[in-house]
């Protein structure tokens, strides 16, 4: 039997926050990183402004960025040739405080 399987019978709201590509992200100390960096931060910012923060290549930031965007935890808006990255807070505390309460309960 299946994680997928044994969701719907003990803990259905937990399915989807129990996503393996939120915990896939999150298993790099380079994405981690650049996650840090947008929480102090505070605003959006680009591949080369947040290139500056963790001795990754550009094009590695752009593939950790991609993938944290993919699952969930950061928004892009481009603009031109830019494309500026935020972090998504308060749905990633929600999700975050979701898995934390069910484990506590």
């Amino acid at each position: 039997m299946t994680s997928e399987d044994l969701a719907p019978q003990c803990c259905p709201e937990l399915q989807e926050a129990l996503d393996p590509k939120l915990f896939h992200a999150l298993a790099d100390q380079s994405r981690l990183v650049l996650l840090m960096r947008l929480v102090v931060i505070e605003q959006p910012q680009t591949v080369s402004e947040l290139a500056d923060c963790c001795g990754v290549h550009l094009s590695g930031v752009s593939r950790h960025l991609a993938m944290l965007r993919d699952a969930g935890i950061l928004d892009a808006q481009k603009s031109g040739r830019e494309v500026r990255y935020e972090l998504r807070r308060e749905e990633l505390a929600n999700t975050l405080r979701l898995i934390a309460d069910a484990i506590e309960i």
